[in-house]
C-alpha cells in the first residue's frame, strides 16, 4: 500500500481509497514533521482532515492537514504511529482524541481562565474607582493646605506687621521727645542770644557816649556782663538710639515670636488616620468623629481600628512627649514599627509598645490621668510611660529595637462607650 500511496499521493485517490467522509481529529505532540519543515506547536495541537480504511483487521489512517499529509497505520504496534506522506519517515508518542472530548475539556480549561479574568477585571475596576477618589482627595488635600499655609502665615505676617507698627511706633514717639528737647534748647537759646544781643548793642552805646557818661555807666554795664547766663551746653542723648530698633531685629522679633508659636514633638499624619478620626488643624490632637468621610483606603491608612500615626519616625537617640489624656475616657498610646499591620484589627498582636485606660490593649492603667508622659530610648531599647503631673512612673517596656518607630494614638468610642473628648500632644517650651 505504500508504494500505491506514494505513486498516486493526490486528494482524489485518497478520498476514494479511503472509505468513511473526512471528520476531525486533534493529533497531539511536542513536534510535527509536515513536508520536511518541523513546528514546534508548545502542546502540540493541531486540526486536521482523516480519512480511514480498514484491511484485515488493520486499521489505516489517512491525516491531511495544511501542511500535508500524513499516513497513520494503528492496530498491531505499540501505541500510535505516524509517517511523513511520501517519505514513511516514522515518530512515535502521539495522542489521538476526538475532538468533541477536547473541545469540552478546553472549554472548562478556558471558562476557568475567563472566570479568573473577570475577577481581575473586578478588582481592576475596584482599583480603578480607588485612584479616582484618591485623585479627588488629593485635590481636596491640597485646597485645605493651602488655605492652612495662608492662614498661618497670615498670623505670622499679622504678628510682622504688628511688631513692625510696634517698632515704629517706638521710634516715631522718640523722634518725637527728642525733637521737642530740641526745640526747648532752640528758644533756650534764642532767649539767650537775643538777652546777648541786647547787652552787646547796649555796650557798644555806652562805649560812643562821652566820658562823664561812661564812667557813670560803667559799674552797671561791668555787672550786666559778669552776670549774664551761661552759655547753654549741647545735651547729650539728643539724638535717635539707632541700635535699639535696628540692633539683633530679626533675633529680637523672633524671641517675641515664640510667644505665639508652639513647638510640638510629634506631629499626627492624616494619611495613616482612621476615617472616623479628625485632626485638628495644627495636626496635634485628634478625637472620633460621627461622621465617616470617604476617604481613599490608601496602604498606610488604619482600616479597622481607631488609630493614627505621627508623621516622624524615630531609628536612633532619645525622644520625649506629653500627651493630654484628660477629655478622653478610653484611650491607648504608645510605639509601634513602621511594617505593623494597619489593615484589619491584628495591629497590637505584635510590635506595639502601649498603655491604655478603659480597655486592654497593652498595660492597663487604672487611675484617671491628665497627661501621659513617653519617653523612647531607642538605642537603650526602653520606652517607658508615667504621669508629668504627679512624677509617677507607669510602666516600661524592655527590648532591641531593630526598626524604625513612630507614635500611635488610639481613641475609641462605640455605642457602649462614650469618647467625645481628644488625645492632644503637648507643645514643649523653646524659651
Amino acid at each position: 500500500m505504500s508504494h500505491e500511496l506514494e505513486r498516486m499521493g493526490d486528494t482524489t485517490f485518497i478520498s476514494n481509497t479511503f472509505k468513511a467522509s473526512p471528520h476531525h481529529v486533534l493529533i497531539m505532540s511536542e513536534h510535527l514533521v509536515l513536508k520536511g519543515v518541523e513546528y514546534v506547536t508548545g502542546e502540540g495541537t493541531i486540526l486536521v482532515e482523516v480519512w480511514r480504511r480498514e484491511e484485515g483487521g488493520e486499521r489505516t489512517i489517512l491525516v491531511e492537514g495544511g501542511e500535508g499529509t500524513i499516513l497513520v497505520e494503528v492496530g498491531r504496534r505499540e501505541g500510535p504511529s505516524w509517517w511523513r506522506w511520501g517519505g514513511w519517515r516514522r515518530h512515535d508518542n502521539h495522542k489521538f482524541r476526538p475532538i468533541s472530548e477536547v473541545v469540552s475539556s478546553y472549554k472548562e480549561e478556558l471558562n476557568t481562565a475567563l472566570k479568573t479574568l473577570q475577577e481581575k477585571l473586578k478588582r481592576n475596576e475596584k482599583m480603578k474607582r480607588e485612584f479616582e477618589k484618591t485623585v479627588q482627595h488629593i485635590k481636596s488635600q491640597a485646597e485645605h493646605t493651602e488655605r492652612q499655609i495662608k492662614q498661618q502665615f497670615e498670623k505670622l505676617h499679622q504678628f510682622l506687621r504688628d511688631e513692625e507698627e510696634a517698632t515704629v511706633t517706638a521710634l516715631r514717639e522718640e523722634e518725637e521727645q527728642k525733637k521737642q528737647r530740641m526745640k526747648e534748647k532752640l528758644e533756650e537759646m534764642n532767649t539767650h542770644i537775643s538777652a546777648l544781643s541786647h547787652t552787646i548793642k547796649d555796650m557798644e552805646e555806652m562805649m560812643k557816649a562821652n566820658d562823664v557818661c561812661f564812667l557813670k555807666e560803667f559799674p552797671v554795664s561791668m555787672e550786666r556782663v559778669q552776670s549774664s547766663q551761661p552759655d547753654p551746653q549741647k545735651a547729650s542723648g539728643a539724638l535717635i538710639h539707632v541700635p535699639r530698633y535696628l540692633g539683633n531685629l530679626p533675633f529680637r522679633v523672633w524671641k517675641k515670636m515664640q510667644d505665639i508659636v508652639q513647638n510640638t514633638p510629634v506631629i499626627l499624619d492624616p494619611n495613616t488616620a482612621n476615617p472616623l478620626l479628625v485632626l485638628s488643624d495644627g495636626l496635634t490632637s485628634v478625637r472620633r468623629s460621627e461622621n465617616n468621610p470617604l476617604l481613599p483606603d490608601n496602604p498606610e491608612r488604619f482600616d479597622s481600628l481607631p488609630c493614627v500615626l505621627g508623621s516622624e519616625g524615630f531609628n536612633s537617640g532619645t525622644h520625649c512627649w506629653d500627651v493630654e489624656v484628660k477629655e478622653s475616657s478610653v484611650w491607648t498610646l504608645g510605639v509601634t514599627t513602621a511594617s505593623n499591620q494597619r489593615k484589619g484589627r491584628v495591629f497590637f498582636n505584635t510590635d506595639a509598645w502601649s498603655v491604655s485606660y478603659g480597655w486592654t490593649l497593652g498595660f492597663r492603667v487604672n487611675q484617671k490621668l491628665d497627661r501621659v508622659r513617653v519617653n523612647l530610648d531607642y538605642d537603650g531599647g526602653t520606652v517607658s510611660f508615667s504621669d508629668p503631673v504627679t512624677n509617677t512612673h507607669l510602666h516600661t517596656f524592655t527590648t532591641t529595637f531593630t526598626h524604625t518607630l513612630f507614635p500611635f494614638f488610639w481613641c475609641y468610642s462605640s455605642s457602649f462607650f462614650i469618647c467625645s473628648g481628644s488625645l492632644r500632644i503637648l507643645p514643649v517650651n523653646i524659651q
